[in-house]
């Protein structure tokens, strides 16, 4: 059996300003920091054979402290967040003002957004899944973790769990928040635990938008 932790990474300003934030390379912010410290103590007595992660910073960074220098951090390209274009680090409230009906397509069915320089939420799933299977079959058992963003994750899991569309708001993640996953050769994956935040002090419960 291989156990598999999806982690989302600490907060950063762009979630504490509430931006849109896709490839924009935010770091984490003091309490992100504080989470991922958190994060570490957590899961100190889990013996994970490697960390892959996103390689943006406030992901890389999340997975690092996690590993205390005692796990490889790998940082692979198909867990980056989402490519999110011209609305990179743009605050909401401004893409709601100038885009009314591309931010109704967010609030309601983001699976169907685009726009040029956009990369859709299935072009997401496509890449940090099929990689997802590729690390399936090369470590076959013991426990990994990957560190990603909501815009990954969400997709992710959809995928794993069979979630037709619309599933993006059916599904809630916290910053620096963890989930679990097993997988069997003879059943494929099944979820273990969702969102567990217990270990957080501080962190942004991010509604809608």
């Amino acid at each position: 059996m291989l156990e598999i932790y999806f982690i989302r990474h600490g907060e950063s300003v762009g979630n504490l300003e509430n931006r849109f934030r896709g490839k924009h390379d935010f770091p984490l912010n003091e309490n992100g920091l504080r989470q991922a410290r958190a994060l570490k103590q957590e899961l100190k007595e889990v013996p994970f054979l490697k960390i892959y992660s996103s390689p943006l910073r406030r992901a890389f960074d999340t997975a690092q402290i996690i590993a205390d220098g005692k796990i490889v951090v790998e940082a692979d390209e198909a867990f980056n967040n989402i490519s999110l274009g011209e609305w990179e680090n743009r605050a909401k409230s401004e893409i709601q003002e100038k885009y009314p009906d591309l931010w109704k397509l967010w609030i309601n069915n983001p699976e169907k957004l685009a726009f040029p320089g956009m990369e859709t939420l299935a072009e997401v799933q496509q890449r940090s899944y099929s990689a997802l299977l590729q690390l399936v079959e090369q470590h076959k058992s013991g426990k990994i973790a990957i560190v990603s963003h909501r815009a990954v994750l969400k997709p992710l899991f959809a995928a794993i769990l069979g979630i037709p569309e619309p599933y993006f708001w059916k599904i809630h993640m916290d910053t620096a928040a963890y989930s679990m996953v097993e997988f069997r050769s003879e059943r494929g994956f099944t979820l273990t635990c969702m969102n567990q935040n217990k270990h957080l002090g501080e962190y942004i419960r991010e509604e809608l938008g």
